[in-house]
């Protein structure tokens, strides 16, 4: 198996690109948006919510997790999840760096 040569890229490209490669699951962006709606929830909640089996839910969630996005509290045998305001909101700065950038009208583009 080829490397991924990571470690060429600058932190914050790496950065981006795992945030990217979070986000990039529609149901992964309808976890986080649940989630905002509501606050928190349990897992057989979004299986509900978004009619996929829980243990495809459980992995969506344990990459949200990974990435920081989310955070889960064990409460008796279930697992209450909610949105890592602190991790969201610097990746917010980070996305908003990288999405705002503009190209100049100035120049001329090919």
């Amino acid at each position: 198996m080829g490397l991924t040569k990571t470690e060429m890229f600058s932190d914050l490209q790496n950065d981006i690109s795992l945030i990217a490669k979070v986000i990039g699951h529609p149901a992964r962006v309808a976890i986080l948006q649940h989630l905002f709606r509501i606050n928190t929830c349990v897992c057989r909640d979004l299986v509900n919510e978004i009619g996929l089996a829980q243990p495809t839910i459980s992995q969506h969630l344990k990459e949200l997790k990974n990435m920081g996005l989310i955070k889960g509290n064990i409460e008796g045998t279930s697992v209450c999840y909610c949105i890592d305001l602190e991790n969201w909101t610097k990746m917010k700065e980070v996305m908003f760096q990288f999405l705002n950038q503009d190209v100049s009208k100035e120049k001329n583009c090919c």
